[in-house]
């Protein structure tokens, strides 16, 4: 397995879609109950490879990530060769970016000495899609991109 297994919360949501690649495998729901009884290594093999596909189809769009712990926001930006990076931190101990407060704080303060803005990149290496999902596992979100492009313009990137 390259990523990691859906939760039963996600294949249940995505429930159509699993079907249709039980489909794909010419295994219907009769002969699934039957494989979850008789053979439950084969069915959570079954699982797991859905699980890589659906990874493998976010990770390919993904275009942005955002990251927040208490004093610091990591913007990142993808395209097909690069990351590119922005982190905001917070020189103030009290201030924390995972409330509305301290984000308030930071619309506020975002151009006094009290913020640290950098930028950076840098080229992906052999497996684009395994380093974004390295950086999903570390707490990171998908977002669309608008803080990113905010900070960008703002920084003349």
């Amino acid at each position: 397995m390259k990523y990691t297994r859906l939760t039963k919360e996600q294949l249940e949501e995505m429930h159509p879609e699993f079907t249709n690649f039980l489909a794909s495998q010419q295994i219907d729901k009769q002969e699934w109950d039957k494989l979850k009884e008789d053979k439950p290594e084969v069915a959570e093999q079954e699982i797991d490879i859905f699980s890589d596909l659906v990874w493998e189809g976010v990770l390919n769009k993904a275009q942005f990530l955002e990251h927040y712990s208490k004093n610091h926001i990591f913007l990142f930006s993808f395209d097909d060769k690069y990351i590119h990076t922005i982190v905001i931190k917070s020189l103030q101990d009290d201030i924390d970016f995972m409330t509305k407060e301290g984000l308030q704080w930071l619309s506020d303060a975002v151009f006094t000495e009290a913020v640290e803005i950098k930028h950076g990149g840098k080229e992906f290496g052999n497996d684009r899609n395994k380093e974004i999902f390295d950086i999903i596992q570390q707490g990171a979100i998908l977002s669309e991109g608008e803080l990113y492009g905010q900070f960008k313009e703002m920084l003349k990137l």
